[in-house]
């Protein structure tokens, strides 16, 4: 219980309203200063009002510093502060404090008292704390003997002591079981899973930690029932499964159960995978009364699984077609070389250009790989004054960079053998551009100048029919081989966004 100020309502109106009683009275800030006492309580403490307004009250009344005190001094702050901070009202059942008292011959003495307290928050039309009230009551005649640890009647002995006695045994439990259920409630509200406890039949969120606010966006959804919290949910299955269990009392697991969840107000739903359990919570009659909902994000790992799948069937893919290709380039490479020495350099340049383009690709982890890189790779022996390369960024898929990694070491090793680059002053250009940006077509054109005379070929040698097929089969792309007088000239158009032929 809290109690309302009025508006206008001063620190003098409240103390002339209290100075009548007989009891102590005494109001105190929220930093725990001394705002007022009424004649009471400087009766009680012997002091003085004008000494004691405004001073810190556990500095005024000597306590010692933080776990120095007393524990009769502890406990009274910790009401204090509770009530303050709960903006409820506190009560201390017993709590013994000294007092002093005068003697006949004019010397003081301090006389051990009993009291029972009570600390009332006094809020603002604001709703914040203004004052606290604390109001004690003497209850030191409750107790025949305050001094004795020993009941001091024969009834006492049978009922465990005196009620003074009792009721500070239950007080101390009390604050025993606040403590304990302080610290549980720590624990849950801390814990790296998600947790949750729902009551009734309809689901209704008592608790949760931050854990599973951060998975459903840092909704409020405290005192709702889940079908009105989680609206998302319906025809997932979830409601179902919490009715079952609360039906039968059985509990549910899932292991990387699917969820789409909500996270962002009118935001898309968004796929997560769960690791959970729906535990029931039966009461002292041993009927369901709630669900208890503990559990753990496993997207992360989930979709590292899949993918760590998808690269694996991903590798075998590449691996049979890389296997394939290498035997196609065996087999034509052998048919054009009668020679074993020829056929093993010609074998082995062919395989090197097709273990760089792998070497490229490795270095996006298989992402893709940049054409201006495969250009310059394969025409970097010859220096950068014969070769000019001009064009825009272009990323090209794994399949499409295979494909054209091997085009362009045949080109380059064409023209190093018969064309342009056989001779000291020839020179290739190469220029390409995105044809098209809708649909994303790759037209580039290979040139070759002041080279030797060219004249079209006898037969189609391997390095020929291996441009063809890559273009057409693999890439479904297109191709213009022509044998200019002044050098080779070969035009392809190779769409980008279409996946290549396995």
């Amino acid at each position: 219980m809290t109690v309302l100020l009025k508006p206008g309502a001063s620190v003098a109106d409240l103390a002339s309203a209290f100075e009548a009683s007989p009891n102590p009275y005494m109001l105190v800030t929220p930093d725990l200063h001394i705002a007022e006492v009424n004649q009471a309580y400087a009766d009680v403490t012997g002091s003085r009002r004008d000494e004691i307004l405004g001073k810190p009250l556990f500095a005024t009344f000597d306590s010692g510093p933080g776990e120095n005190a007393p524990e009769n001094v502890r406990q009274v702050r910790a009401s204090l502060e509770k009530a303050r901070d709960t903006r409820q009202r506190d009560h201390l059942a017993v709590v013994r404090y000294d007092m002093p008292r005068v003697l006949a011959d004019g010397s003081q003495v301090f006389e051990q008292r009993i009291w029972s307290a009570t600390h009332t928050p006094l809020l603002n039309a604001e709703g914040e704390v203004v004052l606290l009230l604390q109001h004690t009551m003497d209850v030191t005649d409750l107790s025949p003997s305050i001094r004795s640890d020993e009941p001091t009647t024969a009834l006492d002995a049978i009922v465990g002591g005196s009620v003074l006695r009792r009721a500070q045994s239950v007080q101390e439990d009390n604050r025993r079981l606040e403590t304990e259920r302080n610290r549980l409630v720590e624990m849950f509200m801390q814990a790296p899973g998600f947790v949750a406890i729902l009551s009734g039949p309809n689901h209704v969120f008592q608790m949760h930690n931050d854990a599973y606010s951060q998975i459903v966006g840092r909704r409020d959804v405290s005192g709702l029932p889940v079908r009105e919290a989680l609206p998302e949910l319906v025809g997932q299955g979830y409601y179902e499964f919490l009715d079952t269990v609360f039906a039968t009392g059985e509990p549910f697991e899932g292991r990387e159960s699917q969820i789409q969840l909500q996270r962002s107000p009118d935001g898309p739903l968004e796929t997560l995978y769960l690791n959970f359990i729906y535990q029931p919570i039966r009461d002292e009659a041993g009927a369901v009364a709630g669900i208890f909902v503990q559990g753990h994000d496993v997207t992360d790992s989930v979709l590292a699984d899949q993918r760590q799948k998808l690269m694996i069937d991903e590798l075998n893919h590449r691996v049979k077609n890389t296997l394939a290709t290498v035997q196609s380039i065996a087999i034509q490479t052998a048919r054009s070389h009668v020679d074993p020495v020829t056929f093993a350099e010609t074998f082995q340049s062919r395989i090197m250009a097709l273990s760089h383009t792998h070497n490229l690709l490795t270095r996006t982890h298989w992402e893709g790989a940049d054409l201006r890189a495969m250009l310059e790779h394969e025409t970097d022996a010859f220096g950068p004054t014969r070769i000019s390369l001009n064009g825009p960024a272009v990323a090209l898929e794994p399949a499409t960079a295979l494909s054209l990694g091997m085009i362009f070491h045949e080109l380059a090793t064409n023209a190093a053998k018969y064309g342009a680059l056989s001779t000291p002053d020839g020179r290739v250009l190469i220029d390409w551009a995105l044809a098209d940006q809708r649909d994303r077509k790759l037209k580039l054109a290979w040139r070759e100048l002041d080279g030797p005379k060219v004249t079209p070929p006898d037969r189609r040698g391997f390095g020929s029919r291996l441009i063809e097929r890559n273009i057409r089969h693999d890439l479904a792309g297109e191709i213009d081989l022509v044998y200019a007088t002044s050098g080779l000239i070969a035009e392809l158009t190779v769409p980008l966004d279409r996946t290549p032929a396995p």
